[in-house]
């Protein structure tokens, strides 16, 4: 299998030989190639979960049919403010919706979007 690159600097077109196990291993990240819009929505999941306190918090949110924002903060040692702030950037990337309920928020996760995060890695 060949495939050509463009060498940027000179411009100039090169043809390298690429294994074809090496292909065949590297399967792309979709079926289809996505949108401009479906990327920007897929980067900023992957961004809300590259934290690891999100990641440890929509765990936790996972693992319960809902979870009080007040039951956050001792499992994951931070104060109220730094969990409202994880929670607002999990919300916004769609990954959990929250309910007010006096003073508290209670969390539950958007299993239509884990679904989505499934789904591109494969899953």
């Amino acid at each position: 299998m060949t495939v050509n690159t463009k060498v940027v600097p000179m411009a100039q077109h090169k043809t390298i030989t690429v294994d074809a196990d090496v292909v065949a291993c590297c399967s792309p990240i979709a079926s289809v190639e996505m949108s401009e819009a479906e990327a920007s929505d897929i980067a900023q999941i992957f961004s809300a979960l590259s934290d690891p306190v999100r990641l440890r918090m929509l765990s936790m949110i996972a693992s319960e049919s809902q979870v009080c924002s007040c039951a956050l903060e001792g499992p994951l040692a931070k104060s109220q403010p730094t969990i409202s702030h994880h929670t607002r950037i999990l919300a916004e990337a769609g990954l959990i919706i929250g309910e007010r309920r006096g003073r508290w928020m209670w969390w539950r996760v958007a299993p239509e979007r884990l679904g989505a995060i499934a789904r591109i890695l494969g899953g």
